[in-house]
């Protein structure tokens, strides 16, 4: 369980290469930036099991690099252990959605609440499309689709 005091959110997309790493550190800039980055603890996870131990996509990197975003992370599966210990589990489409559900249910009173990222957006697209089969155009819009949803996360949870 999260120390009391601490807030903690796990952003989860299908192979944690594209969608979440971005979210994550799209979130953890704006956190350190408010300065309560201390207050959270904030990470990355996939649904599936495809991509694990891998680097985010080139393309994701370099979107983040043009913004001046850090971003570095290794892909993992969620684990049981992320329904109890995580307060919020933030995911990026209906079939994330889905998964997470029907894992949750195989965790005894398990904490997490588990939302659409998109469920925050000013701008009301509750879906952030998957760019990996895209251009770097479709990068740069779930960059934005993250930015304005983990602004509005950060500011509900502040």
């Amino acid at each position: 369980m999260a120390e009391s005091g601490s807030k903690s959110v796990l952003f989860v997309c299908l192979g944690n290469i594209c969608r979440s790493p971005i979210a994550e550190a799209v979130f953890r800039k704006m956190a350190t930036d408010a300065g309560v980055v201390d207050k959270w603890r904030i990470d990355s996870a996939a649904t599936s099991t495809y991509e694990i131990g891998s680097a985010p996509d080139d393309r994701g990197q370099a979107c983040m690099k043009k913004h001046d975003v850090p971003m570095a992370h290794v892909a993992r599966q969620v684990t049981n252990d992320d329904f109890m210990g995580f307060e919020y589990i933030l995911c990026m489409d209906n079939s994330n959605m889905t998964e997470l559900e029907r894992r949750a249910k195989q965790v005894k009173n398990y904490q997490a609440k588990i939302e659409l990222l998109g469920s925050y957006d000013p701008e009301k697209q509750r879906i952030i499309k998957d760019p990996y089969y895209g251009s770097d155009e479709d990068f740069e819009k779930v960059y934005q689709q993250c930015l304005r949803c983990c602004k509005a996360f950060l500011e509900n949870n502040s």
